[in-house]
């Protein structure tokens, strides 16, 4: 499909939407000394925000509520106080997955990243077994590379990255093999592809394995079913689409799941997971030292969303990058995968034709609005627009405007270098034509 010209549909662009994107609004800003701002924002002018806009699947820009919490009083984690908190942390998380009955299900929190989540299962719940890890991106490529260095009999079934799984031939292969674990992304944020849960979910529990789930950037955003998918263990982070600061990620699952892992030898000293539920169970606590302010924080992002409601909340979340995508088209953007494949989150676009991705995010940068570029096979081919942390309605307005003005004028440079404009002291000399050659001669 060949690319039009950003300005061939200008007129039906951003314009369209139902508010002017250049609506001035007051808005308070932090700035990056502390400060704190109170400035008029326009899209008629071309000016550096105090706050950089994160249209990114994670870090986000985080809720007021969120800064207030960080800053709460010190506490010693080996007290009563942690304990309260880690308990309350505990169980707005098994409210945050719908789970129906509570009493089957705990959830460990670890003090590091989304990775921090998927070694602790990939490095407790396989002991001497199979694993099969099915891969359609980076982060299914990361659970295989991680598994490698736990796990001898790791197995792997890698597909082109944003394709998706075919059914039969993960049918096929667990019917061949012996797999006692299956391990899959939920969400692959290298293409914005949301993998199926459901249909997997029935294969593994045909093939009497358990089922564990990288859920990092999808929990918050898209319902995950545990009991319904045949989920044993799902792992997530607290920086993505619940919207709180990064460096706390947990672990998800049943209570019969939990209690067999300290059957298996540790093969990590930090990230046993065995270790962590005996120490949830048994004293309300963390191992190691926990990184107290950001679980205050978790736990008022858990809040936060809990008082909206998770039906709601998931829902202005899909609204919100149903915004995005629509304002995108109307720019003639064209999407790397079906927008029923996507998830709520991220959107991957193509960059037209002639215009780099860096110059794109540089000169989007410039206007305090970050993105991301592709990575692996997509790198240099695609951007990608995350819809999640505290975005309001006029950021997004704003953030169409200038995506529209930056390609407009990437355009209109790469225009210039190709047919540069003629100087206007320029002389235009007339060639002589054919006919006038031959009469000169003639006579």
């Amino acid at each position: 499909m060949t690319t039009a010209p950003v300005g061939a549909v200008l007129s039906n662009s951003i314009c369209a939407l139902s508010m002017s994107p250049t609506e001035p609004r007051a808005r308070t800003y932090y700035g990056r000394g502390g400060s704190m701002t109170h400035v008029i924002v326009s899209l008629e002018h071309d000016q550096m925000l105090d706050k950089y806009l994160l249209f990114t699947p994670g870090p986000v820009n985080v809720a007021e509520t969120l800064r207030a919490a960080i800053c709460k009083e010190d506490i010693c984690h080996r007290e009563p106080d942690f304990d309260a908190l880690l308990e309350g942390i505990e169980d707005k998380l098994l409210s945050l997955f719908q789970i129906r009955n509570h009493a089957r299900y705990r959830a460990v929190v670890i003090t590091g990243s989304g990775t921090a989540a998927n070694e602790a299962i990939l490095s407790s719940v396989v002991g001497k077994g199979a694993i099969l890890i099915l891969s359609n991106g980076e982060f299914g490529e990361r659970l295989h590379k991680t598994s490698r260095i736990h796990n001898k009999r790791t197995h792997l079934i890698e597909v082109p990255w944003g394709k998706p799984f075919d059914p039969v031939q993960i049918k096929t292969y667990l019917t061949n093999h012996k797999i006692d674990v299956v391990a899959m992304v939920h969400h692959e944020t290298c293409s914005g592809m949301l993998n199926s849960l459901v249909d997997i979910g029935e294969l593994v529990k045909a093939a009497g394995a358990l089922f564990v789930v990288d859920g990092v950037s999808s929990v918050g955003a898209e319902v995950i079913d545990m009991e319904a998918c045949n989920i044993a263990f799902v792992s997530s982070s607290s920086s993505k689409a619940i919207g709180s600061y990064p460096g706390l990620s947990f672990v998800v699952g049943r209570i019969k799941n939990f209690k067999r892992l300290k059957h298996h030898t540790a093969k990590t000293t930090y990230l046993n997971l065995a270790t962590f539920y005996a120490f949830l169970k048994q004293h309300s606590q963390t191992p190691n030292t926990p990184a107290v302010p950001l679980f205050f924080a978790l736990d008022q992002a858990l809040t936060d969303i809990l008082r909206e409601g998770v039906v709601k909340r998931f829902a202005r979340i899909k609204a919100r990058a149903d915004i995005l995508r629509i304002g995108m088209r109307r720019l003639n953007l064209d999407f790397l995968i079906d927008e029923a494949d996507m998830c709520s989150i991220l959107t991957t676009v193509q960059v037209p034709p002639s215009i780099s991705v860096r110059d794109l995010r540089d000169r989007l940068r410039e206007k305090s609005i970050i993105i991301y570029e592709g990575k692996g096979c997509f790198a240099g081919k695609v951007f990608q627009v995350g819809n999640i942390g505290e975005l309001s309605d006029y950021d997004i307005r704003f953030f169409l405007a200038a995506l529209k003005d930056v390609l407009l004028t990437l355009q209109a440079e790469v225009a210039e270098l190709v047919a540069p404009a003629r100087p206007k002291t320029a002389t235009l000399i007339l060639l002589p034509t054919r006919d006038h050659l031959e009469a000169k001669v003639m006579s």
